[in-house]
């Protein structure tokens, strides 16, 4: 996926989930944070963000903040950007072949899962998943509690129990990470519900991406150790 109208800034501060405040060479700009989640390794005074401008010219925020560098690593922090890449991807046939029709926001049970993939083998569920937390080289899911991503591995489970292909797929918003795991000490039952489902038949894997301030694609399969 391409972004357009890129610039970078420094970091200062964060004042709720959604706005920061970056100083640019325009002076510092109140810019919306393309991702509700912690991000607090990642959001530190002083950090290199690249920032989007909006195309519209009525919004109180002129820029969204949709990557970081922490330390010689750039991190893609935009919360919409793993289903938008993984579309792209999973069209082209990069994900499995022949698919015949994608649909998303797929109605499942009691979830909406990202997407349905059409394929001569049948349907095959899919729930994306962005990781932008890396520790020592490893990334890392969930950054916080998700009680909603529990719900969703189990309607996959319950779509593998039923016989439909289905997989937790991680986009991890960076490149050369080494493996991901589940976050048990930040939430133990998102860890726990993921082994159950894998035993159960849900595939689980990931990707890493290359980026760039005004790019991102999916790049290589790396492990999921679980």
């Amino acid at each position: 996926m391409q972004y357009h109208a890129v610039r970078s800034g420094r970091f200062l501060s964060r004042p709720n989930r959604f706005i920061a405040l970056v100083e640019t060479e325009e002076g510092v700009q109140t810019v919306h944070v393309k991702n509700t989640g912690r991000c607090r390794e990642l959001l530190v005074p002083g950090a290199v963000v690249y920032l989007e401008r909006s195309e519209n010219p009525a919004r109180k925020t002129a820029f969204d903040l949709i990557a970081v560098e922490k330390g010689s690593r750039l991190i893609n922090m935009d919360a919409q950007a793993p289903n938008q890449v993984f579309a792209e991807w999973a069209a082209a046939g990069g994900f499995v072949p022949e698919v015949t029709a994608l649909r998303r926001e797929f109605v499942y049970g009691a979830s909406r899962l990202d997407f349905c993939l059409e394929t001569p083998r049948g349907r095959h569920l899919v729930e994306v998943k962005g990781v932008t937390l890396e520790e020592g080289g490893t990334a890392r899911f969930p950054d916080a509690p998700t009680e909603r991503g529990v719900k969703h591995i189990r309607e996959l489970q319950r779509a593998a129990e039923e016989g439909l292909d289905a997989t937790l797929f991680f986009v991890v918003q960076m490149k050369d990470v080494c493996a991901v795991r589940p976050n048990d000490a930040t939430h133990p039952a998102f860890g726990a519900a993921l082994r159950e489902a894998a035993a159960a038949g849900v595939r689980v894997c990931a990707w890493d991406c290359d980026t760039a301030p005004d790019a991102l694609a999916i790049r290589r399969e790396v492990p999921v150790i679980l």
